[in-house]
Parts: structure tokens; sequence; C-alpha cells
């Protein structure tokens, strides 16, 4: 997930600055080394483990990061475009006659503009990534596609699938928020999916729900108003106010986050293989990762207060939080560490 500029339909209605070449060359350099990280992370991670080789490791990941990245725009969509529609309290004297639309002032009302739709692009490509899973799982396990559905895997990825076609088509119609059900069974899906462990797996399965879906709301939601800051930067104090309001809902994510990283962590890995297996490497590089996005978000919120620039920061906020997403995905990926325990 890296910021994208505005579409052709979002700088006709707002006229502003055009995206510089160092701009390009950055997210170009950018998007090419997070496919490096996709198809070499976890073969890198694993070296001198003596762990098994994961077959196609490389191509699930990206896979994977697609489903994560679907999950984080479509719910993003939902929670940050609910967040931009919400209006401020009125400080100025009340009004009587209707509202105008034209400069606002005390008391007045404006429909601010709204970013283009990605939800359904968004969970088209999730359930194309979930299928692809399903066709790389037959082809690594030499299994014929009925065999592969009656796996748990297959049966799960099956249900992800379905789960962002229903939310495709459910956000097509004039209620998106239907869709939220559809996206409940991909998130419940994966989080079978992934904790097939015989120790307290359903301890496993609610905080990854709980984490995927504080991590989806997160990155996706200040995705949207990024987007929609970008189209209202005309109005810096509508900007800083929506800003504002994101920063609110975030720290809870954040709090939602923390508490199930650790959790899982404390339960998923033992304390003694912490630097000699892979996925020990992959959750520290992760976690520095997650420092430095709270150090940026602290420093966003810092300069609204302040009245400053608060965009700079959260944009970068969000290209490091696209990098976490990506390293999850890694994440998934590697062999549990259990069986490399000492203890």
């Amino acid at each position: 997930m890296i910021f994208p500029g505005p579409s052709a339909d979002d700088t006709a209605r707002v006229p502003g600055r055009r995206i510089t070449p160092a701009t390009t060359g950055l997210v170009a350099g950018g998007a090419l080394a997070a496919v490096l990280v996709a198809l070499l992370g976890a073969s890198l991670a694993a070296r001198g483990t003596g762990e098994l080789r994961i077959p196609g490791a490389g191509v699930t990941t990206v896979l994977r990061a697609a489903v994560f990245a679907a999950l984080a725009v479509h719910l993003g969509e939902l929670a940050g475009g609910r967040l931009a529609r919400t209006r401020p309290a009125r400080t100025g004297p009340a009004r009587t006659g209707p509202a105008r639309t034209g400069s606002p002032g005390a008391g007045a009302t404006r429909t601010a503009p709204e970013p283009r739709r990605w939800a359904v692009a968004a969970s088209l490509v999730g359930a194309g990534a979930s299928a692809g899973q399903i066709l790389l799982l037959a082809r690594v396990s030499g299994l014929d596609l009925a065999t592969v559905y009656g796996t748990s895997d297959g049966r799960f990825l099956l249900v992800m699938a379905n789960g962002f076609l229903l939310a495709a088509g459910c956000a097509t119609l004039t209620r998106p928020a239907l869709a939220l059900a559809p996206l409940a069974a991909v998130i419940g899906a994966e989080a079978l999916r992934a904790h097939p462990e015989p120790y307290t797996p359903m301890l496993g399965v609610g905080l990854t729900v709980v984490h995927l879906t504080a991590a989806s709301l997160w990155t996706g939601g200040l995705l949207y108003v990024l987007r929609a800051l970008w189209l209202r930067r005309g109005d810096p104090a509508g900007s800083r106010d929506l800003l504002a309001r994101y920063a609110r809902h975030a720290g809870r994510l954040l709090a939602a986050l923390a508490a199930t990283g650790t959790l899982s962590t404390l339960r998923r890995l033992p304390v003694d293989v912490v630097l000699t297996t892979a996925y020990g490497r992959v959750l520290i590089a992760k976690l520095v990762l997650v420092a430095v996005v709270c150090a940026l978000a602290l420093a966003a919120r810092v300069r609204l207060r302040r009245g400053g620039d608060a965009v700079r920061p959260a944009r970068a906020e969000l290209g490091v939080l696209a990098l976490v997403v990506l390293v999850s995905a890694v994440l998934t990926v590697v062999p549990d560490p259990h069986w490399l325990s000492t203890r």
C-alpha cells in the first residue's frame, strides 16, 4: 500500500501541486523494494536457522500482502468515509435560513469533496489473491483442486475469496456498509487459517481477529483520510479537524494493536529462539517498523496541536505502515518457531 497521487478525476476537482519526478522516483523505488522484500524476505530471514524451506514462500507472501492490503483499503474506506462525512460541531450562532454552499462562515456548511471509491477494486484484488493461494497450494502440494478444497487451508481460502466477492458486490450497492459482514467472514477465516496449532487455538484466533481488524482500520483509514485531505487542501481548518478526528480513533487502534500483538508474541515465540528463527527475526523487524510508525504518528499529532503541517509526517506514517503490512505477510509465511525451542 503505497500512498498514491490523486486520480485524473480528483485533480480536476481541486487545482494544486503536481507530482514531481522526485516523488515518482521515490514511489517507484519503494514499490521495487517492497516486491524484493516480499519475494526474498522469508528465505533471507530463515538463512542459517536450520528451518525447512517453505515452497513458494515468495509468491505466497505477495498474495498474502495483497489480501491484507485489500482488507485495509475496503475497511478503511468504510471507516474513513464515515469519519470524513462527520461534521464538526458549530461554533458560531445558529442560522435560520438555508445553508450556503459558497465560502464557509460561522455556522455555514458545505459539501466536501470525497475521494474516488476503491472498495470494489480492492475486494476484487483480495478475491484474486485468495484464489491464487488455492492454486499455489495445489501446485506445491501436487494435489488437484477438488482435494485442496477438502483441506482446512483450502476451505478457509475459499471462504475468503467468496467473502471478498460478496464485499465487492455490496460496495456497488447504495448501502456499502453491508460489506462489513463478508469482510468479517474474511477476517475470521484468515484467523482460523493462521492458527491451526493444538495449543489454545481459539485464543490465537481471537487475538488475530482484533489485531487484523485494528491494523486494517488504522492503515486503510489513514489512506482514505490523506486522500480526502488532498482534495480539501484549500480548506486548512477543515483538513486539520478531519486529521484530528482520525488521530483520536487511531490512538484506540494503537492500544488494541499493542495489546494483541504482545499477547500473540508471548504465546507464539519462545524467548530462547527469538534470534535463531525466521519468525523471531521478522518479528523484530516488524517491531522496529511499528516503533517508527508510532514516532511519526506522535510527530503528526504534535504538529497538529501546534497548528503546523501534520500531513507530511502522516504521509510518512502511511508509507511505513505499508511496510508493516508487507512484513506481516512475511510473518505469516515463515515456520512456527515452537518446534525449535529447547524448553
